[in-house]
């Protein structure tokens, strides 16, 4: 093309235009083309000349990148023609997916980014953006998470499902009173400024013109590690805690997790969601995040590493063990994977054994079941659950041979033997033996209470105590 110039109209009409940049518009040699004439500064320049509108790519598009496509190939389409300008309102250097496509196919000989609407939000809000920081998101496309650390700013709130979309995420951390401004029309005589709550926020507050400021004490993940940090700084009780203090805390909220996940359907997430049990171990996923902001907080005073310094830890991590997602390796079922995982994982840490590395400190059923899974995860496994069964038999045999020569160190031993293959057998039939022990004492439990409701055990006979107890567990659903 002969030639191509990006002017952004600022926020309201021509008047706010440089006049160098008015006169390139009006210029009867150039091209117009106006990304929307849904703007003053459009609106007055299509009553003064000749302009080319793309309002009917909205229409005719199936999403907003086709738009884009659509206006970059209109544009272009126009250039062999002489010299075009495409317009855009605000700042063409500010939300324009158009432009920066534009700059990427074509020599653009000038752009005149033009007054943001930015400029006016931080006026109207009185935030200094260097000082204080800020963040600007596309109310039609908020990032998940949504974190809420800085000053914000929604922009283009201009429907429904933006004005939904702000208010869903923000009433999910946020009390439903907290304030929100809406600024509208910014620069024109119709503008608005006013203060609404999250709650409030409706269709009728969306606009083509409208963005939404919040400025609140951060929610959510950033607002978790700096209460913590506080609390460190200003708690009697937070300022004494040391790693090792903390690490019986660590272990229960972790079973506490445990017991949460426990209660949940066994088919969750499929299915329909248990609400109240949801809710449970949404809490205590919350006690259990604390101990390990907790750990970085404290690792963070010893001058060693914080809590973003763990997140990326892991973050590198999986991408480094998930080669089959971010890199060329093909792994088409989860046994591929942890196979993957496994090699992966002893070659990063320089292992010798496929068996290092879990630890001796784990409840024993979980810790037979991994190094059983690990064995496997290289085929070193019994080929068939006959295999398996039969093991079992014949581990019960040789508990009751040893239990007949009275010799303790022995039964000890076989007893262990039958556990491990029990803990085998569970493996190969996708049971988690921690868990199933953990559901089966539960039932004792409870069959063993509803005894003690029928009356004192110390004064029932064994055969009385096996019809309460087969009563009890008839009663089961």
């Amino acid at each position: 093309m002969t030639g191509l110039q990006i002017v952004g109209l600022g926020p309201a009409g021509l008047d706010r235009l440089l006049a160098s940049v008015v006169a390139l518009l009006v210029d009867p040699a150039t091209i117009v083309v106006l990304r929307t004439l849904e703007h003053p500064a459009a609106r007055e320049l299509a009553a003064r000349r000749e302009v080319i509108s793309c309002d009917d790519l909205y229409e005719s598009a199936s999403d907003f990148e086709a738009v884009y496509r659509a206006i970059v190939d209109r544009v272009k389409g126009l250039g062999s023609s002489g010299t075009v300008v495409y317009a855009v309102p605000g700042s063409a250097l500010v939300g324009e997916r158009a432009v920066a496509m534009l700059r990427d196919e074509v020599a653009v000989t000038a752009i005149h980014p033009g007054e943001s609407f930015l400029d006016l939000v931080f006026a109207r809000s009185g935030v200094d953006p260097l000082a204080r920081g800020v963040q600007v998101l596309d109310a039609r496309d908020l990032p998940h998470p949504l974190l809420l650390h800085l000053p914000t700013v929604f922009a283009q709130v201009d429907g429904r499902a933006a004005v939904d979309s702000v208010r869903d995420a923000l009433l999910a951390v946020l009390p439903h009173a907290t304030p929100i401004t809406r600024l509208a029309d910014l620069g024109s005589p119709d503008e608005t400024v006013s203060q609404l709550t999250i709650e409030d926020l409706r269709v009728e507050h969306a606009g083509l013109r409208v963005s939404l400021f919040l400025d609140v004490e951060p929610p959510g993940w950033p607002g978790l590690v700096r209460t913590n940090s506080r609390l460190r700084a200003e708690c009697p009780w937070d300022r004494e805690q040391t790693h090792h203090t903390l690490a019986r805390h660590l272990l229960e909220e972790a079973y506490e997790t445990l017991e949460a996940i426990e209660a949940l359907p066994s088919r969750a997430p499929g299915g329909d969601p248990d609400v109240p049990a949801y809710l449970d171990l949404e809490e205590e996923l919350g006690d259990l995040l604390l101990q390990v902001v907790f750990h970085a907080t404290l690792a963070s005073e010893a001058g060693m590493f914080g809590i973003e310094e763990v997140a990326e830890s892991i973050r590198r991590k999986l991408i480094a063990r998930h080669p089959h997602v971010f890199g060329e390796v093909e792994a088409e079922t989860a046994e591929h994977v942890m196979a993957n995982w496994e090699r992966l994982k002893r070659d990063e840490k320089g292992r010798e054994s496929l068996l290092d590395g879990v630890p001796r400190a784990m409840p024993a059923l979980a810790r037979a079941h991994e190094l059983q899974a690990r064995a496997a995860g290289v085929g070193f496994d019994w080929p068939d659950l006959d295999g398996v069964l039969a093991k079992v038999r014949e581990e019960i045999a040789e508990v009751v041979e040893a239990a007949a020569t009275g010799d303790d160190g022995r039964v000890r031993d076989e007893v262990g033997d039958l556990l491990f293959s029990a803990v085998n057998l569970s493996r190969r039939l996708g049971v988690d033996p921690e868990q199933a022990l953990r559901a089966a004492t539960d039932r004792f439990q409870s069959r063993f209470r509803a005894i003690e409701t029928s009356g004192d055990p110390t004064g029932m006979t064994l055969e009385q105590m096996d019809a309460e107890w087969e009563r009890a567990k008839g009663g089961e659903s």
